[in-house]
């Protein structure tokens, strides 16, 4: 067992684990720890705990100290130096003419290095544009580009449930999201009804994908053959979460539609023939390159 503290250094950014010594440190305390890239200025979100050896990658960095004063106030510098440097930048950019959009800028806490955040639809050649900011900075200069998802992140807003964008508010890493998640939860294949703010699949497709999965292993296909307490039919509709089907059933010259719970009837058939979509035939285009962007993105991470 080893005694740690958890430190984030941006809002919604990941929780790192740092050896606190004898420190006794409280949950909101900002603190100044060691990192591979020289100190850093963080705030703690899990205050001295013990945990296993096993769930720490070895060897821990230490918490230098608890931030005082002096520290503070160098903080808040950095955050206006960021904000000059921001407008620095985007003037830079436009003159050099190249064809990118800057997102953020970060001020290493011990002078070591500026981070350029940005977002392009390609690559950028921004040799001259680092040339320039290094002139002016006499710092080492790293323009870093990003995703979109990391842009809306970074500037925020609402999603269409009205609720402030799960990636602004709790979100510290993006899973990998697909159309078959959307296929597999019945909802609509429009693009438009399924992408986020960043025009990318929205992220809380994966929230509940796990426990589709598990259900529908339990559950026939639509077109499957089902033997029912009112004999046998062909399964034409799936409540998932519910675990219930609609079974059609010969009945004269007509059909009944009933729905049973799975449990309660038996497969003689099941079906491989995947149901067709009107919606997703219709929106086939924009689907398979929203799905290009996805395979894409995941790859560069």
């Amino acid at each position: 067992m080893k005694n740690i503290v958890g430190v984030r250094f941006k809002r919604l950014g990941k929780i790192y684990f740092f050896n606190p010594k004898n420190l006794r440190i409280r949950k909101g305390d900002k603190v100044i720890v060691e990192t591979a890239q020289g100190e850093e200025y963080g705030e703690v979100m899990i205050p001295n705990r013990r945990v296993e050896d096993d769930k720490i990658i070895a060897p821990l960095k230490k918490v230098i100290r608890i931030a005082n004063y002096k520290d503070h106030k160098h903080f808040e510098e950095c955050k206006k130096k960021e904000k000059e440097a921001f407008n620095v930048c985007q003037k830079k950019i436009k003159e050099h003419k190249l064809d990118m959009t800057l997102t953020d800028v970060e001020y290493k806490f011990d002078d070591s290095k500026i981070l350029f955040y940005f977002t392009a639809d390609g690559r950028i050649d921004f040799r001259e544009l680092v040339k320039d900011l290094a002139a002016i900075y006499k710092t080492r200069i790293e323009l870093r580009q990003i995703g979109v998802r990391d842009e809306v992140k970074r500037i925020g807003g609402n999603g269409v449930c009205g609720r402030e964008l799960c990636c602004c508010s709790f979100l510290s890493d993006f899973d990998a999201v697909s159309i078959k998640m959307a296929k597999e939860q019945n909802l609509s294949l429009n693009p438009a009804k399924i992408s986020g703010n960043c025009g990318r699949l929205m992220c809380c497709l994966k929230y509940e994908n796990q426990v589709y999965e598990e259900k529908l292993k339990r559950l026939p296909n639509i077109g499957a053959i089902v033997e029912t307490e009112d004999g046998e039919g062909e399964v034409d509709n799936i409540e998932t979460l519910k675990e219930v089907i609609r079974v059609k059933i010969k009945d004269g010259d007509g059909y009944l539609f009933k729905k049973y719970n799975v449990k309660d009837v038996k497969i003689i058939k099941n079906s491989n023939v995947e149901k067709i979509d009107e919606e997703e035939i219709k929106n086939k285009k924009e689907l398979e390159e929203l799905e290009k962007l996805e395979e894409i993105e995941s790859n560069e991470e």
